[in-house]
C-alpha cells in the first residue's frame, strides 16, 4: 500500500548544544501546533553540523525535554552529519553555475568591513570578484545577484530584501571544510518534504540566504512562518548563549512551562489548566492556537 504524503509537514531543528530553554520550547510548541491543528505530520532533525558545538549527550537530554511537554516527533529523527554526501553535490553543483568563490576575509577582517542590514552584519563584497574555489584553505561564498527577494511571510507578512544590499554574499562552506548552515537547511528541507518552517523571527536573514540557495538548485521552497523571539528582561534573547535556564522535566514545571508559553502566544489559558494533564493542556491549545495573535511581532518579553 502506498503511502499517504501529509499535505502540511514541519520540523524542529535544535542543536545539540545543550539543553532546550523555554525560548526553544515557545518555538517548538507554535510549530507542533500549527502542524498538528491540520493533521499534519511534525518531524525532528538535529542539526548536528557543527561538531566543535555539540555537546554529549546534549541530543538525549533535548529528546526527553521535548517528550515531557507532549510534543511528540513524527518518524525516526534526521541528522545533518549523516548527509555530508549530499550537501557536497549540492557545492559542486553550484560551483558548476559559477555561484562560488573563495573568500580570503579573515573574521577580523569582516568585523571593520561589513554594513549594517536589517537582519544584521552584510558582507561588504570584498572577494566578490574571485573566481577561484580550488583553495581548500578559505571558505566559499554564495555570489548573490543583483534583484530583489520577497515572500509572504505566514506570521511577519510580506517580507522584502533587495539583493545584495540587504543579503550579501553568504558563506556555504567554512574555511575548516565544514558545510555552511544555509546549504544543508536549504537542502533539508526538500529532502523532508517539509511544506512550512515555523521558527523565529531572528532567523528571518537566514530565510534570505536559503531561499537563494534553493532558487539556484531549483529546489521548491517552503513557506515559512517566524514566531517572534523571547526576549529576558535585559533585552537579550533568551538562548543558550546568554545562559537561559535549561527546561526543568517534573510534572509541575512542565505545566507551568507550557502555560507560560500559550501566555506569551496571547491564547489566554484558563487558570485551571495548571492543574490538569499536559494531554489536556495541549488539547487546549490546538483548539486555540491562533498564529495571527502574534502577527508582526518580531520578539516579545519573557519574563516580568
Amino acid at each position: 500500500m502506498t503511502a499517504i504524503t501529509p499535505t502540511y509537514r514541519s520540523r524542529f531543528a535544535p542543536t545539540p548544544s545543550g539543553p532546550l530553554h523555554l525560548g526553544s520550547l515557545f518555538t517548538a510548541l507554535a510549530s507542533w501546533l500549527a502542524a498538528r491543528q491540520v493533521g499534519g505530520e511534525w518531524w525532528l532533525r538535529i542539526d548536528d553540523l557543527d561538531q566543535p558545538r555539540c555537546v554529549a549527550g546534549a541530543e538525549a537530554i533535548i529528546l526527553r525535554q521535548l517528550e515531557a511537554h507532549g510534543l511528540y516527533w513524527d518518524g525516526v529523527p534526521v541528522r545533518q552529519s549523516q548527509h555530508q554526501a549530499e550537501y557536497a553535490a549540492a557545492l559542486q553543483q553550484l560551483d558548476t553555475q559559477v555561484r562560488l568563490y573563495a573568500c580570503t576575509c579573515t573574521r577580523a577582517t569582516l568585523a571593520l568591513t561589513s554594513l549594517p542590514g536589517p537582519d544584521g552584519p552584510v558582507y561588504a563584497g570584498t572577494c566578490h570578484a574571485r573566481h577561484d574555489t580550488r583553495n581548500a584553505a578559505h571558505a566559499l561564498r554564495f555570489r548573490t545577484r543583483n534583484g530583489a527577494l520577497q515572500w509572504l511571510d505566514g506570521i511577519q507578512g510580506n517580507v522584502h530584501r533587495t539583493l545584495p544590499q540587504q543579503s550579501g554574499d553568504f558563506a556555504l562552506r567554512r574555511a575548516d571544510g565544514q558545510i555552511g548552515y544555509h546549504l544543508a537547511c536549504a537542502m533539508d528541507e526538500q529532502r523532508m518534504g517539509i511544506t512550512e518552517v515555523v521558527r523565529g523571527a531572528d532567523l528571518l536573514g537566514a530565510t534570505v540566504q536559503q531561499l537563494q540557495v534553493m532558487h539556484a538548485l531549483q529546489l521548491t521552497p517552503p513557506r515559512y512562518a517566524h514566531v517572534p523571539v523571547l526576549l529576558a528582561t535585559d533585552g537579550r534573547k533568551l538562548s543558550k548563549q546568554n545562559g537561559a535556564p535549561p527546561l526543568a522535566t517534573d510534572a509541575g514545571s512542565v505545566n507551568r512551562q507550557l502555560l507560560f508559553c500559550l501566555t506569551a502566544m496571547r491564547l489566554e489559558p484558563p487558570s485551571a489548566l495548571a492543574r490538569a494533564s499536559v494531554q489536556e493542556i495541549l488539547q487546549w491549545a490546538l483548539q486555540h492556537w491562533d498564529r495571527q495573535r502574534l502577527a508582526g511581532e518580531l520578539a516579545l518579553t519573557a519574563l516580568p
